[in-house]
């Protein structure tokens, strides 16, 4: 989705324009759009949002069941046809749509699992997780009892369609949903920043690496772009690496040559900044603003 709506243009329209533009917010429930209509006009997309769940909320429990109910599980190929466009983006941006026959085994025994045990499916904001991070939240939740497990699906929800709103709708007040990821690194010798480092970014998940980003750090020891930014920072481990022994020359063999900063992101809306303080024998790091 890009934003393509205004606030106040959905304001002013027709209730079955409403409906059709922002049907597809909550999975297969175009009713929800119908319900919020009646709360116009919205000051602000976080009022709007808030007037979507709010029509959630106050269904009957067997109808917002249902409705629960009515969401794909994650990578499962059975029911891929039945996504919508916006869970097949979500679903597909993490991979869930090709997973290897081990994981795809374990996505549908804790799948089952969850669907034994709660009768509807489970539900996480996929935008703001990595693989290793719902795999425990999956393991973490099933501890969790009926009632628990239904108020979680609706705050995932809520999650969910926030980034998707977002996404469509332009106007005020519209809720923070992305975060960022940068660096900066100085040399502490010269007291300068220090040029010229290519730095790496990799997630580190419970079996593989994956790179995520390549920079190379100016003249001002940043990048030239945040190495993460525009989207949520999803929750997991880290790796920056910081290609360091050629900025000390030829000269002789450094005594560092690639520095390693691993850090976890919990706050997938929050800046994280993590800086290199290095000299041509030591270094330091810290969370930045």
């Amino acid at each position: 989705m890009s934003a393509s709506l205004t606030l106040t243009n959905l304001n002013a329209m027709p209730l079955q324009a409403f409906v059709q533009a922002l049907g597809d917010i909550f999975e297969h429930a175009p009713w929800v759009a119908e319900a919020a209509a009646g709360g116009r006009p919205y000051a602000t997309v976080a009022d709007l949002h808030a007037g979507m769940l709010a029509a959630v909320r106050a269904v009957p429990p067997g109808r917002q069941l249902a409705f629960i109910g009515g969401h794909p599980e994650l990578g499962s190929r059975v029911a891929r046809a039945d996504l919508t466009d916006a869970s097949k983006s979500e679903q597909g941006s993490l991979g869930l749509e090709r997973l290897s026959a081990e994981e795809f085994a374990t996505f549908s025994r804790l799948n089952a699992a969850y669907r034994e045990k709660f009768r509807i499916p489970f539900i996480i904001c996929v935008r703001r997780h990595t693989r290793d991070s719902i795999l425990a939240q999956f393991e973490g939740r099933l501890e969790n009892d009926a009632a628990t497990e239904r108020w979680q699906a609706l705050e995932q929800i809520g999650l969910i369609t926030r980034l998707r709103l977002n996404a469509l709708v332009d106007g005020p007040g519209k809720p923070r949903t992305e975060g960022r990821l940068s660096t900066h690194v100085l040399d502490v010798v010269s007291g300068r920043p220090a040029a010229g480092i290519p730095v790496t970014l990799h997630e580190i998940g419970a079996s593989a690496r994956g790179l995520l980003a390549e920079a190379v750090t100016n003249s001002d020891g940043r990048t030239d772009a945040p190495l993460i930014s525009g989207e949520p920072l999803r929750i997991g481990t880290y790796e920056l690496a910081f290609h360091v022994a050629g900025y000390y020359g030829t000269a002789g063999t450094p005594f560092l040559d690639v520095v390693p900063i691993r850090f976890a992101i919990s706050e997938p809306e929050s800046h994280y900044h993590v800086p290199l303080l290095m000299t041509p024998w030591s270094y330091t790091t810290y969370r930045g603003s």
